[in-house]
């Protein structure tokens, strides 16, 4: 890249600072958002620290995907605020709000045949033009590396099966090294060695210093992986805490609609989540 283009680049963009651990990454502040007639999130109050894994749970409609967008910017509040990096998410620009999260949708679909590499070395676009343009050969490498589709290198997107894509989008998110991961049901296509391999790099990802946001219907990975679940219930958040603390029969239960059993691993003590049935 010409040297003066990649200045002028660098000067656009306000780069992202460490955020220190615990700290806010992301903050959700009396956020409302109505889609239609439909009030889909209500008042919900929500802070992203960095260094944790934080799981969204929740039955179908609960709101957890939309809480997701708002979190990423992606889809405006109607009420309260959100902030990402110290500042209202409306005050980045977007080329500066990609250098501070990364967002894995539920779904990845690409209209053209890339291989790939290519796909994941789409992760680097917020960074050209800065300084770390340089790490993109390492970042893509590592990316694929962690998501074990190195050996896809070369294949068309549009070739792999749907676990195989779902793990390539992850990697096009990590090798944006974005500070604030958030995840849409990243485990939804995956077998079960590729879950535990999901949620293990969330737990990474989070101790070297990222907040990682990942929305989760199986509970069990959750009490397993998250430092912290958020429970949302009619668009509110029911209640929030550490998995061992907040999940209980009784508030699982009502939300969920389907009574269940909550007792410890015998071997971990991690919370085991199983539906109640009748013997």
């Amino acid at each position: 890249m010409n040297p003066f283009k990649s200045l002028l680049a660098s000067r656009s963009r306000e780069l992202p600072s460490p955020v220190p651990a615990g700290s806010p990454a992301a903050e959700v502040a009396g956020a409302g958002v109505r889609l239609g007639r439909r009030q889909v999130l209500d008042s919900v109050e929500l802070t992203v620290r960095a260094g944790e894994v934080l799981a969204l749970v929740g039955p179908n409609g609960a709101g957890k995907s939309t809480l997701l967008a708002a979190l990423a910017a992606d889809l405006p509040v109607d009420s309260g605020e959100v902030r990402v990096d110290g500042r209202p998410a409306s005050g980045w620009s977007a080329a500066e709000l990609a250098l501070r999260r990364a967002v894995l949708p539920q779904s990845a679909a690409l209209a053209f045949p890339f291989p790939v590499e290519e796909v994941v070395r789409m992760g680097r676009a917020p960074w050209a033009g800065t300084a770390r343009e340089d790490e993109d050969d390492a970042a893509v490498a590592a990316a694929m590396a962690a998501t074990e589709v190195t050996e896809f290198a070369a294949r068309p997107f549009s070739a792999l099966s749907g676990g195989e894509r779902a793990r390539v989008a992850l990697a096009r998110v990590l090798a944006q090294r974005a500070p604030l991961l958030l995840l849409d049901e990243p485990t939804a296509a995956l077998d079960l060695r590729h879950q535990e391999l999901v949620l293990r790099i969330c737990r990474e990802r989070a101790a070297a210093g990222d907040a990682v946001v990942v929305v989760l219907h199986d509970l069990g990975l959750a009490a397993a992986y998250a430092d912290r679940a958020v429970v949302l219930h009619g668009g509110r958040v029911a209640v929030a805490g550490p998995p061992a603390e907040v999940f209980t029969d009784a508030l699982l239960g009502e939300v969920y609609r389907q009574p269940v059993e909550v007792f410890p691993h015998p071997r971990t003590g991690v919370p085991l989540v199983v539906p109640h049935r009748a013997p």
